[in-house]
Parts: structure tokens; sequence; C-alpha cells
């Protein structure tokens, strides 16, 4: 004999844990012909019932779909995820994390239009808002988004979108979301985005702090496997729909490819063992470092050394799995390091299941003339590092040999530590 199963006994998706709506959100396995994952489909296009329908679609009337570079359903079926586990009314989906940015940006500015920015910015982003934007009659202003007291001295009327990152790529400074929303809303109709890829909505969630727009390059973390180059904006519906129609169907066209979302899908449904795993071996080797006599100084936000450990505890579930360190000597010092490594990875990116480490001002950050990195906070001999799921004893142990390398000259015998 079977029993009906009453509704109110079915737990709604808010109601589970974040582990088992990364595996199960916005997706049923029984209408899709019980595929346990999500089909790839490889259209181009899609067909309507009738005219009457194909014209409700383009007029945004119907949902549906109508051309994969506006919607794809399996696309679709990671924004709506991510959506869910961001605790954003909509998600959107492109080619990559500059192509959401640069997509967020484009619908929203113009001419005369004024962008505000923290301080420190990937240095692509801050190639585009600084060196580009104002080619189009749009000015960017930076300030110090770790003091949200004295923000309103930066905006004005035309202030509309204010853009930071925390934890800010690569030296780890934190902004407080809270109280950076609260100062812009209360001065500005602007829209506040923070680039959170860094944390994944596994650490820290934007949205529920008063932020408005979401971004994340899901080329990180939330794919983790160093095989997709994808991007995403989370934020309310009405938001979300103008900039698909806009910023990713007329001004960009940076579509993300249905495969490669299904290789994100893949990604998100490991997400939080990941990050639990980054964490934990982060913490241990940021600790280390800490230590070590070939360090002058750790940027990592679960360090108590680390000038916002109480904004971490209060706006991160966990401190993260990336680490910024300063050497002891500096450049030259940081390049005998970096050719020392033998498990690490000399690599840009991040968020992979291998280790990576990187010299931010020769690479990700070379977009910065040296003056705008001093006056940016990125210091010329900072190390990068991507703290992956090897084993945190191998690691520690490739790192430590490297500084050894990298600040003995011959017969100093500084010693090993650990």
């Amino acid at each position: 004999m079977t029993h009906a199963i009453d509704p109110k006994d079915v737990p709604s998706q808010t109601d589970r844990d974040f582990s088992t709506r990364a595996i199960h959100a916005a997706y049923d396995a029984l209408p899709n012909q019980g595929a346990l994952n999500p089909p790839v489909f490889w259209s181009s296009t899609f067909a309507f019932e009738s005219a009457a329908q194909g014209a409700a679609r383009f007029a945004g009337t119907e949902p549906g779909m109508i051309y994969t570079r506006v919607t794809n359903p399996t696309v679709q079926t990671l924004e709506e995820r991510l959506a869910e586990l961001e605790g954003a009314e909509a998600g959107l989906a492109f080619g990559s994390g500059m192509g959401a940015i640069t997509s967020l940006i484009w619908t929203l500015l113009r001419p005369g239009d004024e962008l505000l920015v923290d301080l420190t910015l990937y240095g692509c982003t801050h190639s585009l808002v600084n060196h580009l934007l104002p080619q189009f009659g749009i000015l960017t202003r930076s300030a110090d988004f770790t003091r949200p007291e004295a923000l309103s001295e930066h905006l004005s009327e035309r202030t509309r979108l204010v853009l930071f990152e925390t934890p800010a790529n690569p030296n780890m400074r934190l902004v407080d979301i809270a109280a950076v929303s609260a100062q812009v809303h209360a001065h500005c109709s602007a829209l506040v985005a923070v680039d959170s890829t860094y944390c994944s909505p596994y650490l820290q969630q934007p949205l529920a702090l008063g932020a408005d727009v979401v971004i994340h390059s899901l080329t990180k973390y939330i794919n983790g496997h160093g095989d997709v180059i994808a991007g995403a904006l989370l934020g309310r519906a009405e938001l979300m729909q103008q900039i698909r129609m806009q910023g990713l169907k007329e001004l960009t066209g940076a579509c993300l490819s249905p495969m490669d979302a299904y290789l994100v899908l893949r990604g998100l449904k490991t997400l939080p063992l990941r990050m639990d795993r980054h964490c934990q071996s982060a913490q241990l080797i940021a600790e280390r470092l800490a230590q070590h006599p070939a360090v002058s100084q750790v940027h990592y936000p679960g360090l108590e050394s680390h000038p916002q450990f109480a904004l971490a505890q209060r706006q991160m579930r966990l401190p993260g799995g990336m680490i910024a360190f300063e050497l002891v000597g500096g450049v030259k010092e940081g390049a005998r390091f970096m050719d020392a490594l033998q498990l690490f990875t000399c690599a840009v990116s991040l968020g992979d299941a291998e280790s990576l480490a990187q010299h931010p001002a020769s690479m990700t950050h070379s977009t910065y003339a040296p003056e705008e990195r001093a006056r940016h906070l990125i210091t010329e001999g900072l190390v990068r590092l991507s703290i992956g799921l090897e084993d945190a004893e191998d690691l520690w142990r490739d790192l430590n040999r490297a500084l050894e390398v990298a600040i003995q000259s011959p017969g100093s015998g500084l010693p090993f530590l650990f």
C-alpha cells in the first residue's frame, strides 16, 4: 500500500543544508527522463509553438528559451542553482568573470556617470575601470573601503555603481559589506556590487549583508577543477533580466556554453567539501609561514594578526584558501622562491585542486603601473598562494624548502622549521 505524502512534510529548498542544495537545487531528474545529471542542451536556437509565442518570449512576457546566447536549459539550471545558494532572486551566467563585470557595467553606466571602487582590484578589473572606462566618458573614483564611514565624501548624485572585492585580490584586504552597503544606500541611489570570488557562496553571502549584486568568477572555487572559464552575477530578478537582455545579449555577447555550464554544475556538487579542505590547509600553512624567519608578513584572514580578523569572523564562514605573504628581501628572493617550488605550480588563477603560486606585480596585477601598485597597496614583493587539495604536510614541506632556497646565502645556516 502506498501513502500520499503531505506537501507540508517535504522540506523546502531553503530549509535544506547548503551541501544538499548544491547537489539538488533547481533540477528534478524525473521530468528529464530520469537523467541524474542535467542534460547538456547542444542547440543554438529553440523552436516556438507559434509566432505569437516567439513574440511573447522576445517581449519578455513569457518565459522560455529563445537563443543560447540569451538562454539555454543547461545554463538556466546553473543560474537557478547559484541563485539558490547565494540567496538571490535570480542569477545570470557568463563566458568569463570579466564578461560578467563588463556586462554589469555597460548595462548600468553611461557617459557622465561615476563608478566608485576600492583601492585594490583584480588586475583586469583595474585596467577596465581605470584605463578604459574614462575613454567612454565614465569617471572612476577610488577610495579606501576599509573606512566605510568616509565613503560619503566620494559619493554623488552621479554615482551609479559601487564595486569592490572582499577579500581583495591579491593582498587579502577585507571590506565590511554591511557597513559599506549602508553608507552607499543612505547617500545615493547607486547599486553595491561585491566580487566574492575568493569566498564562493559557501563562505560569504553579500546579499544578506545589504549588497545589491554578487559577482563570481566561476572559473575559480565554484567550478574548482581548472578546466572552465565562466562568470556569474546574482541579484534581483528585474536587474538580472535587464542585464541579460542588454549587457549579455547585445553589449558583450559573453554567453556561457552549455558544456561549461554542465562542468560548473559538476563542480558545485563538491564545493562545501572542497572549501572546508582548502580552508583547513590554508590555516595551517598561514600559521607556519607567520613563524618562519624568511617571511616578514602574512596576509590571511584566519590569523589574529590580520588587521580585520574580527570582521572575517563576523562576515565569513571560514577564512578561505588564499594566502598572500611578503618575503624577507623582496623581488629577487621572491623569484628564487617561486623557481624553487616543486609541488606548487607557478600559475595564475586560483581555487583549483592543485596548489598554485604567483607573483602579482609581474603577473595578474602587471596592468597596474608601479606607482599605481604602490598607491593601491600591492607591494612588489608580494607572493600569492592558492592552497589546493593536496596533503597539507606535503605542501608545507615544499614551501619550507623553497623558502630556504630563497634567502639562504652559502653558509648562512638558516634552519628549517617544523
